[in-house]
């Protein structure tokens, strides 16, 4: 009987303690460029949303033709006020040959790894050589990841950072400085991103925000802007995007989630996997702004649940589930429930 990998929360935060944040998104960095060096054998949509008052509730899919993945995830900013989290999810791996699941795992933190390893990959293309600061506005879950995954990929280790929500700063604080990070809690935006070099824009807040304004981004900064991922959700002023080279996943969606959905449909973008393949350039002078609008995309978690599955194989951090429902002979569905009765 086919039984699935299954790896749950405790194994994934298992695995995780084991191997290093930072050692993880290193190795997921190197997996997210690979499958992004072949975008274009992906089967690519928007993720399929459903919008409540509340949140929503999303399905991510793709296909490179052998292997299927998809995630589910929500996204309820008023979830932390209620006792829940901002953002669940779980997703799968399935072989495209015969259509059976193979992998299945959690991703909530497995998301939070892969968010902060897409925007590690990107920062490494496209952040100058020489950048030693970053400065985070929002202190929330991500925070963390993003900072370490810019320390495994840039080696970044001066962090500014500003929350509308004193507590997140000393949370953030509480988590990273035992790590060995110089860490300053600004009082201000302003004071934040004065001295940055990368600059992380990460709320959760469902509303078009300015949390970072034209006039605080100097010249030659890169922004890694994480926060808009949805419609109606944005964080910077419309005006930097103007002054920037603009970086994207997948143009169909971030056109609708991302900071370009305050900007007419025909906005000049770069899809950032071109960069990869040598099609298009990065970054091309100290002076230049660049900004990565990030939304997340399905070949992210693609990526993220082969880098989990090939990193947990073999290990007592797998177990395996009875999800196919498999009668001895194919075509007889029927035999898994028939109850035999005595003749007579």
């Amino acid at each position: 009987m086919t039984k699935v990998e299954f790896v749950d929360v405790a194994s994934m935060a298992r695995w995780i303690q084991r191997d290093g944040v930072e050692n993880i998104i290193g190795g997921m960095i190197e997996y997210l460029e690979s499958d992004f060096k072949r975008w274009e054998r992906f089967d690519k949509i928007p993720r399929v949303a459903s919008h409540t008052p509340f949140g929503v509730i999303e399905l991510m899919p793709t296909s490179d033709m052998e292997t299927y993945s998809f995630k589910y995830v929500n996204g309820h900013p008023s979830n932390p006020a209620r006792g829940f989290q901002t953002v669940t999810a779980f997703g799968m791996l399935a072989d495209v040959d015969n259509g059976y699941p193979v992998f299945m795992a959690e991703m909530t933190l497995l998301t939070a790894l892969r968010t902060a390893a897409a925007s590690a990959m990107v920062g490494r293309k496209l952040a100058r050589p020489d950048s030693k600061h970053m400065a985070l506005i929002g202190a929330g879950s991500q925070s963390e990841f993003q900072s370490l995954g810019f320390r495994a990929a840039l080696g970044i280790e001066k962090l500014s950072v500003f929350d509308v929500e004193p507590e997140a700063c000393e949370k953030f604080r509480r988590n990273l400085e035992p790590l060995g990070f110089d860490i300053h809690i600004a009082s201000s935006v302003d004071e934040a991103v004065a001295d940055a070099d990368i600059i992380t824009t990460c709320t959760a807040d469902k509303a078009q925000n300015h949390v970072l304004n034209n006039a605080q981004v100097k010249d030659g900064v890169h922004i890694n802007a994480v926060g808009g991922d949805c419609p109606g959700k944005t964080e910077l002023d419309s005006a930097i995007l103007d002054r920037s080279t603009v970086f994207v996943e997948f143009p169909p969606q971030t056109r609708i989630e991302g900071e370009i959905q305050q900007k007419d449909p025909d906005f000049p973008v770069t899809e950032f996997w071109q960069v990869l393949t040598g099609d298009k350039p990065g970054r091309t002078s100290d002076q230049e702004i660049t900004l990565f609008d990030s939304v997340g995309f399905a070949i992210s978690d693609f990526s993220a649940l082969r880098y989990a599955r090939a990193a947990t194989q073999g290990s007592e951090l797998q177990t395996f589930i009875d999800l196919i429902a498999e009668p001895e002979d194919p075509r007889d569905l029927f035999s898994l429930i028939k109850v035999n009765s005595p003749v007579g």
